[in-house]
């Protein structure tokens, strides 16, 4: 194979940013772009070529393809990625892949089964700051993690209510929680959490909380605790990530590594590039689809699923009020 033939559910911002990137990969070409607007679809297609669908089942019928990109609310996520699994086709599916853990799991058994390749958005793995934190915690013992993820309100009317979105931990604090998975390289077996809307009442539409705290033990013992709320609607914030040692905290960044207290030269300080690195996921995506090799890929859909395990388990325990087992640990 000289080229992979894309397709894509989804013409909104996440999707084009995809697509964008896409466009300085040699090897992908986009063959067809469907959303339910005919309208972003087909100006989707002008600036990125294709054929324009508002009915993935027909663009899965009529387009040959090699991979589909699914870029689409967590509550849409039906039948594509079975249908396209079955159909041969590798997947690219954004995060969080799910809201309901059983849809998952039948979709994590048809890729299984038709043996493509998967990958999740979960981009922030691929930094050179998430590679150094990795290398250097695999053969330390985490005591505690933390993470802060106060922001803002995204405008799309389905990420207010609860049974579309999953909540702002589930569909944005997710990339923090996945990042816990990875960078310590263990699982959640046990998620307390508890949730509330406070101030956030007069909001039209809300149906998710405005603040959301969540503790998480590991399998190793491990604890961490995760707090994130939307109330920064006039912008600002903070975003944080950080890792408790031995007379150590190791902060992560996007853009840098910090270390307090005991010195560690090699790992503290601004991002790096990676020669030989992919620049991004979906130069990941496209190289494993042309040498057949899923380790190329950071994320695969069995790990992407495994993270959404973990905060549809918060979602759980709110409801409960007691501490809930993810179903994948």
């Amino acid at each position: 194979m000289s080229e992979v033939k894309i397709g894509f559910i989804g013409a909104g911002g996440n999707a084009r940013g995809h697509m964008t990137r896409l466009g300085d990969v040699e090897q992908a070409r986009i063959v067809a772009i469907c959303d339910l607007s005919e309208d972003a679809a087909g100006s989707a297609v002008e600036e990125f070529g294709g054929a324009a669908f508002a009915d993935y089942h027909a663009m899965l019928d009529e387009v040959e393809m090699d991979a589909l990109y699914i870029s689409i609310p967590p509550f849409a996520h039906t039948d594509a990625e079975i249908l396209a699994a079955q159909a041969g086709l590798h997947l690219f599916v954004e995060k969080p892949v799910v809201v309901e853990m059983d849809r998952g799991l039948e979709i994590l058994d048809a890729i299984r089964a038709a043996g493509v390749l998967s990958s999740v958005g979960y981009q922030l793995r691929l930094m050179d700051t998430s590679q150094r934190i990795r290398a250097y915690l695999a053969d330390r013992t985490v005591a505690m993690i933390s993470s802060h993820r106060w922001g803002g309100f995204p405008g799309v009317p389905w990420w207010r209510v609860m049974d579309q979105s999953g909540g702002q931990l589930h569909e944005q604090t997710t990339h923090q929680v996945d990042l816990m998975r990875y960078l310590t390289g263990h699982e959640v077996v046990e998620v307390y959490a508890h949730y509330d809307l406070l101030a956030m009442g007069d909001v039209e539409g809300i149906a998710i909380p405005d603040s959301q705290a969540a503790m998480f033990t590991f399998d190793n013992g491990t604890i961490a605790t995760v707090t994130t709320s939307p109330m920064m609607m006039q912008g600002g914030g903070k975003s944080d990530l950080n890792f408790l040692l031995r007379d150590q905290i190791v902060g992560w960044s996007a853009g840098q590594v910090s270390v307090m207290g005991l010195e560690a030269p090699d790992l503290a300080g601004e991002a790096q590039e990676m020669p030989g690195a992919p620049a991004h996921i979906d130069e990941a995506f496209v190289r494993a689809i042309l040498a057949g090799d899923q380790s190329l890929i950071p994320c695969s859909y069995e790990d992407g699923l495994r993270t959404a395990d973990v905060t549809l388990a918060a979602n759980a325990s709110s409801r409960a009020g007691e501490p809930v087992r993810p179903k994948m640990a």
